[in-house]
Formats: C-alpha cells, sequence, structure tokens
C-alpha cells in the first residue's frame, strides 16, 4: 500500500484523463512519462494496470486502501525523531 499511497496523484489524474476522454497514448506520455512511440508495449501496459488499480482503490479496494493508510500514518505520527 504505500506504494498505492505514492502514486494516489497519479491514480487520480489516470482517472481524470479517462473521464475526460483523454487517450491512452497522450495519458501515458504525459501522465506517466513513457512515450508510446518508442516504448508502445510498455506504455500500454502500465496504462492499463495503473488505471486498473486507480479503479480498484476507488472502488472495492477503497475500505482496504483507507484503512492501509491510516495504519501508517498512526505508525508515522507515533514515531520519535
Amino acid at each position: 500500500m504505500d506504494y498505492d499511497r505514492r502514486h494516489l496523484l497519479t491514480y487520480a489524474e489516470l482517472l481524470d484523463a479517462e473521464k475526460d476522454g483523454i487517450a491512452w497514448q497522450d495519458g501515458a506520455l504525459d501522465i506517466l512519462g513513457i512515450d508510446p512511440v518508442t516504448d508502445a508495449t510498455r506504455a500500454r501496459t502500465c496504462w492499463d494496470s495503473h488505471l486498473a488499480r486507480a479503479r480498484w482503490i476507488t472502488g472495492a479496494g477503497l475500505r482496504s486502501a483507507i484503512a492501509a493508510f491510516g495504519e501508517q500514518a498512526r505508525a508515522a505520527s507515533h514515531r520519535r525523531p
């Protein structure tokens, strides 16, 4: 879940791009920083997998994500400097 927490902004951008009808090629380049012309397979795979993860987190995985993020936040707040 730490990976997901670090990528929440990316997930939000992917969901917004999908909602706005942005072509996956443009989103892969602009959001993920992967050139779909020179690295088409990687760009499409990353687009699809990250978008699927974003959908899961905002849907069925929301409860799990909130619980995990909350646990990490609580643990961080109890650490001593």
